[in-house]
């Protein structure tokens, strides 16, 4: 199988030298990829600027992602060529149009002209007290997944924060359904901790429970690997 995992975050540029980001460290994208690679498989990592990475290995081909056109630009490219797809990184959920200062908005008759207007400095001045940022939505990636590749194994995440455990796997099946995909690793912001990471794996049949980083991964590992042969037999049927 060839393994394809988003890790990290994201980062949407303000200007040349500000943007906006998360506090995602890539951390259990990485220590899925190592899982993965321990067991031989080919793996390709696409990291946010910030993520901690795997160690160097012959099976490992890594590319830095920036924003959410480069992880556009980058799941085209590499979902055809991959079995199985772990979508773990923490993506932008929105994205700068024009920033300026309140003062200007405050005067304007249309705040739609905001809309398409584009800043051109390389660094936003900073002289004002206050500044308006407009934002626009980014598309979500992991629902144009199985459109590149309807067999390919597909892994979605979703963190809630204090929700019940009813509610995480209702919102669980719900992006099942919404993504067309094969498992949705769902956590609560609550019951992560240093040492704790407790996530619920749930599929449209089961739900499995996990209370650390390394037996999500290795939970992940045997899913991929139970469900890319499922996909391999009805294939070849």
């Amino acid at each position: 199988m060839r393994i394809l995992i988003t890790s990290g975050g994201t980062t949407e540029n303000i200007d040349q030298v500000r943007g906006i980001t998360n506090f995602a460290t890539g951390s259990l994208g990485k220590l899925i990829a190592e899982r993965f690679l321990m067991a031989n498989y080919e793996v390709i990592l696409l990291a946010g600027r910030e993520a901690v990475l795997p160690a160097p290995h012959p099976n490992l081909t890594i590319q830095t992602i920036s924003d959410v056109s480069d992880l556009l630009a980058a799941t085209a490219k590499w979902v055809p060529q991959a079995d199985v797809f772990i979508h773990s990184m923490a993506v932008s959920d929105y994205t700068p149009v024009y920033m300026t200062d309140f003062e200007t908005v405050a005067a304007s008759s249309d705040l739609h002209e905001f809309l398409v207007k584009q800043n051109t400095e390389d660094k936003i001045s900073s002289q004002a007290d206050y500044q308006v940022m407009f934002l626009k939505k980014t598309p979500k990636i992991i629902s144009t997944i199985k459109k590149l590749k309807p067999n390919i194994v597909l892994f979605g995440f979703k963190l809630l924060v204090d929700v019940s455990k009813e509610q995480l796997i209702a919102v669980a099946r719900s992006a099942l359904t919404q993504n067309q995909a094969d498992y949705v690793l769902a956590n609560d912001l609550a019951e992560i901790t240093e040492t704790r990471h407790h996530g619920l794996l749930v599929s449209q049949g089961a739900v499995i429970a996990a209370d650390t980083k390394l037996e999500i991964a290795d939970l992940i590992v045997r899913k991929s690997e139970e469900t890319y042969d499922k996909y391999h037999t009805r294939h070849h049927r």
